[in-house]
């Protein structure tokens, strides 16, 4: 019989060839020792010690290598020393050339800086944003930051129209980092993070109750929670028995807690029914459906004392982080020696333990790596694993639903929506079960459970009650159909003497919850305090008593017209008149004559235009263009006059003009005092301020020589009370511009989301007849009668462009008669004679009949000096070079004796 022994030991070869074959492992590559640091002792991380056994099995499996890399796992058993001590004994004893983990953000920290004393990759599933790779060389985070996940919360905010949120956070380094970056995201989606509150991972069930006590007594029903599964456990079954997770309440959880709820006992997913939860997007693939399988059964043969749970994004991206670490070295090779050491004696663990021979080759492959894993794109830039898509999930039943996606180029989306060609503009979710098991979302604003009322202040007023009952009125009928529950209590805001501001202030002070009272909404005011829209329409406007001006002013009617514009008219009147006259004299026996004729009828024509009285008929073509042209421009002028003269004349009958320096009344409290100084310029002297609608009448019926004023401004809404129910109303007119403001408006605590309820419900009232009833019933009809605005003479600048159209047709039909004329007197102009002799022949051509033969005493005259070296076709006769005033004074007479017959 053979040796037993040398039996086993074939057997243990075949064994171990058989082995090597079917895993894929190469007996000659050489081993890379990596360190993996995990919380073995929970779910999540026995959920990685898998997957990461399983990528390396994966790896090597079906392919050549050069290299195989052997994992040792330890246990940081949650702690942070237990992690930094794991971290330190792998790189002491093991020479591991990587590590890989630990999880969380504070075990993190101090692995990822002794990785960077050793020059040692850390490739760490930690999201806290205080962890980056750009400060930490070695560090390579393997998860989406935290902070990324901002804009996608925020995105949700926005999509339910939510103002405020409630942040509450884990108090560690993992949940205070994405406190800036949420604040940033929130206020571009126009809401805030009213509220902060930070929890330890080890606060008591008591002190847990005490914060949620806090958090129920707010307003704002809109919470983001950022914590890690255990303690976010405890918070969320607390707050279910605290009254927190019914109707009205919207809580948001982020990641990792949104993708480790499969981990979550029954009695915590039934606390948080209807929690919608923000995690990364892990996409579906054959590949992915294929390792789940197998992922299946080796994690029930790992830990069969335990159910199977769905592998998670954590877990899949541990298997990527390691397929990264295998390829990487692969790349790199095994060196020896590992580590440079040093050979101090006295020399510390970590100083011992040296750096890393091949970590900055290692570290500069891993810092920007692509590949397709299990987990999608595992883009890895500059050492930060890069996200793309959030997942939007709906805790319901069991487990969680989806319910859309979020991503930085399409927005929210539903599932099953297309991402190629998506716009912003069709964000949607999908049914969503909000706490309480409602389907329809909650406000994120309510009042508080324990039934304080809604505190509505109510300035007091010594006068106008029937203005501020009016507004009393308004408000409950709008608050009546909101959907708050919460009863009104009044109070009273006291008397804040003329500053109305102090009544805005008090909800700085939070003394009151809204101020309803006739408000006008300022720029300074809304800096205060949030307006809802006006619930009345708003303006300053003048009143004055109606009495007939017996002066007799005997030059009124001058006062239509600046003397500018008086001036420039009869400078056109003059300017038209000597241009018919030019256009008509050689042509027209009307524009003939002697001089003192003609100078008469220039101003005769163009004056007799402005009553359209001139009988003389024109001849030429240019002077109808010219005279149509005019005509128009007198009629406008003639039409502006005696409309602004009816006004005048009408003012000057119902009431005086109101100067600066007169005496002016307004409403004490009013803003309407600000205005009269600063914008109407009035002294302060003269206004005298009234708070009743009785001071009101007496002041104007008095007058200002009386100890009253000589008018009263005030808004537009205590206007139409004045004249609708002073018992002297009859004598009073509202006159003048009426001066907008932007009305009056219910002010309310800034950042009040009751702002937009209320003023929803303000259109509704208005648009209704109860509007009108109410408005009757307090203040009276407005008052219909139209104002008569103070006259102002009409200036040059008011006609600019009719005395340019009228100057610039005048202007071209001369210019067409100086061509025509200059091209008939063409030979006169070519002629030898002086600019001076051409200058009087051209005159005297002018002044000539057009188309009139010479007498022939004329002609001779002309022969026997020597003529014939040209002619004149204006003239009709021969024209040489010693043509002079002489010859042209003697032929009038002439021309004269031949007219004579006719």
């Amino acid at each position: 019989m053979k040796n037993p022994h040398f039996i086993w030991c074939h057997m243990l070869l075949f064994m171990s060839f058989y082995v090597s074959q079917s895993t894929g492992f190469n007996s000659t590559a050489a081993k890379a020792d990596v360190g993996v640091v995990l919380d073995l002792d929970t779910t999540l991380g026995k959920m990685c010690r898998t997957c990461i056994s399983m990528a390396v099995e994966d790896f090597y499996a079906n392919r050549d290598h050069t290299t195989v890399i052997v994992p040792h796992f330890r246990d940081s058993k949650s702690d942070v020393i237990s992690a930094a001590y794991a971290a330190i004994d792998l790189l002491k004893n093991t020479q591991v050339m990587a590590i890989l983990g630990p999880q969380t953000s504070n075990q993190a920290d101090f692995v990822i800086n002794i990785g960077d004393r050793a020059k040692i990759p850390i490739i760490s599933s930690a999201m806290s944003p205080s962890l980056s790779p750009q400060d930490s060389p070695y560090f390579i985070r393997s998860a989406w930051p935290s902070f990324s996940q901002s804009k996608a919360i925020a995105a949700i905010v926005e999509k339910f129209n939510w103002w405020k949120i409630v942040f509450v956070y884990e108090d560690s380094g993992f949940g205070r980092g994405l406190v800036p970056f949420l604040d940033e995201d929130m206020l571009e989606s126009d809401a805030r993070v009213s509220y902060q509150t930070a929890i330890s991972s080890v606060a008591t069930d008591d002190q847990i109750v005490h914060e949620l006590d806090k958090l129920m007594k707010m307003q704002t029903r809109v919470f983001v929670v950022d914590m890690l599964p255990d303690l976010a456990s405890r918070f969320f079954k607390l707050a279910k028995e605290a009254g927190m997770m019914g109707e009205g309440y919207a809580w948001i959880v982020s990641d990792p807690l949104a993708s480790l709820l499969d981990l979550m006992d029954s009695k915590t997913m039934e606390a948080m029914q209807g929690v919608l939860g923000v995690k990364a997007r892990v996409p579906e693939s054959e590949q992915l459906t294929n390792f789940t399988k197998r992922y299946n059964k080796r994690f029930l043969e790992e830990n069969p004392e335990m159910e199977v749970v769905k592998p998670n994004v954590f877990c899949l991206w541990a298997y990527d982080s390691a397929t990264s670490v295998a390829d990487s070295i692969e790349r790199v090779g095994v060196t020896s020696p590992r580590f440079n050491r040093s050979n101090g004696g006295n020399s510390t663990d970590l100083e011992a333990i040296g750096t890393s021979s091949t970590g900055s080759l290692l570290i500069g492959l891993m810092k920007n790596h692509a590949s397709k894993g299990l987990s999608g794109d595992f883009n890895v830039s500059n050492g930060q694993l890069q996200p793309s898509a959030f997942e939007i999930v709906n805790v319901h039943g069991k487990s969680e639903v989806t319910v859309g996606f979020w991503s930085e180029r399409c927005g929210l989306l539903k599932p099953g929506d297309r991402e190629d060609g998506c716009s912003r503009k069709t964000e949607n979710l999908d049914h969503i079960v909000w706490p309480g098991k409602t389907g329809e979302f909650p406000k994120g604003w309510e009042f508080p459970t324990s039934g304080k009322k809604l505190r509505v202040g109510i300035p007091a007023k010594g006068g106008f009650l029937e203005f501020i009952d009016f507004a009393k009125n308004v408000f409950e009928e709008v608050w009546n159909n909101t959907p708050y529950a919460a009863p009104i209590k009044y109070v009273d805001l006291g008397d804040d003497g003329e500053d109305y501001d102090g009544f805005v202030k008090k909800l700085v002070l939070k003394e009151v919850d809204v101020v309803v009272g006739d408000v006008t909404i300022t720029e300074e005011r809304s800096e205060l305090a949030d307006f809802t829209i006006p619930y009345t329409e708003s303006g300053i406007a003048m009143v004055v008593r109606i009495e007939p001006d017996d002066k007799k002013n005997a030059w009124i009617f001058m006062q239509p017209l600046t003397g500018g514009l008086w001036i420039t008219i009869g400078a056109f009147f003059v300017f038209t008149g000597v241009v018919v006259w030019i256009l008509e004299h050689r042509i027209n026996e009307e524009f003939q004559g002697p001089r003192h004729k003609q100078i008469g009828m220039i101003f005769w024509f163009s004056f007799s235009t402005l009553v359209f009285a001139h009988k003389e008929k024109v001849s030429s073509n240019l002077t109808r263009f010219v005279l149509i042209v005019w005509v128009f421009v007198v009629l406008v002028l003639t039409s502006s006059y005696t409309a602004n003269l009816t006004s005048m004349l009408t003012v000057e009958q119902l009431s005086p003009e109101i100067n600066a320096g007169d005496c002016v009344g307004y409403q004490k409290g009013s803003f309407v005092r600000g205005f009269l100084t600063d914008v109407m310029h009035f002294d302060e002297s003269n206004l005298r301020n009234y708070s009743t609608l009785e001071q009101f009448d007496e002041a104007l019926s008095k007058g200002c020589s009386n100890g009253g004023v000589d008018a009263i401004y005030d808004e537009m809404p205590y206007i139409d009370l004045l004249l609708s129910k002073s018992k002297n109303s009859h004598n009073y007119k509202m006159i003048g511009p009426t001066y907008s403001t932007s009305g009056l408006g219910f002010a309310f605590t800034k950042g009040s989301p009751l702002v937009s309820d209320v003023s929803r419900g303000i259109v509704k009232l208005t648009a209704s007849k109860e509007m009108s009833r109410i408005s009757e019933k307090w203040v009276g009809e407005a008052s219909n009668g139209t104002g008569i605005s103070p006259h102002n003479s009409l200036d040059v600048g008011s006609f600019e462009g009719l005395f340019l159209i009228a100057g610039l047709s005048s202007m071209l039909a001369l210019l067409i008669f100086s061509f025509n004329f200059l091209h008939e007197n063409r030979l006169l102009l070519a002629s030898t004679d002086s600019t001076m002799e051409k200058l009087r022949g051209l005159a005297r051509a002018f002044a000539m009949e057009k188309d009139k033969p010479l007498s022939p005493k004329t002609s001779t005259s002309r022969q026997a000096r020597g003529g014939g070296g040209g002619s004149s076709a204006a003239m009709g006769i021969p024209c040489d070079e010693g043509f002079s005033v002489v010859e042209i004074s003697n032929a009038k007479p002439a021309l004269k004796e031949q007219e004579a017959p006719s």
